[in-house]
């Protein structure tokens, strides 16, 4: 997890950055509507390369929907740790009842 902290870190960093200096300040310029696109995006890039990709083509899709949704979380002003803290409720519960429990 040192990684997802680290960058977590430097996305924060670079969001006030010039936007022609920063890829993550561009983003953050253009606001939550192109940083969702880009989100979207990768997340079709990675369902294909899950079927159709190499392992390596994959590796590559799973970096960066990481990291666009880091921007996504930093964006909207929500910890990384705010999702590992609803993983770890997750952990040890069945994915249909945790689905169930959200539908009630």
């Amino acid at each position: 997890m040192d990684t997802l902290s680290r960058l977590e870190q430097t996305i924060a960093q670079r969001r006030e950055a010039d936007p022609s200096q920063s890829y993550v300040a561009s983003l953050h310029a253009r606001g939550l509507p192109q940083i969702a696109r880009k989100l979207g995006e990768e997340g079709v890039e990675a369902a294909v390369a899950t079927l159709s990709g190499g392992s390596e083509e994959l590796v590559g899709e799973a970096a960066d929907i990481l990291f666009h949704l880091l921007v996504a979380l930093n964006a909207r002003d929500i910890a990384l740790a705010d999702v590992l803290a609803e993983l770890d409720r997750r952990e040890g519960v069945s994915g249909i009842e945790e689905k169930a429990s959200r539908s009630e």
